[in-house]
């Protein structure tokens, strides 16, 4: 799957689609933000930004010094 470049909102929608798509199954952690950073081509405020999105939808979950977590029940599609 190709990998997005440009803003927040590019990162959250392929993140999104590779959460429903199972490469990111509910559950599993996802690589930090400045893996996420390095993998997008974007700044980790970017990354930032995208993961506020994702977990205001419900799917991701971030536990304090633990990193960040794919929700294990995922809502409906949006």
């Amino acid at each position: 799957m190709p990998i997005p470049s440009g803003g927040y909102r590019e990162v959250a929608e392929d993140l999104t689609t590779r959460i429903r798509s199972g490469e990111y199954p509910p559950g599993e952690r996802l690589p930090t933000y400045k893996e996420l950073a390095d993998l997008y081509s974007v700044s980790v405020t970017t990354v930032q930004r995208a993961i506020i999105i994702l977990q205001d939808r419900g799917l991701l979950v971030g536990l304090q010094g633990r990193g960040l977590w794919v929700a294990e029940d995922l809502p409906s599609w949006r």
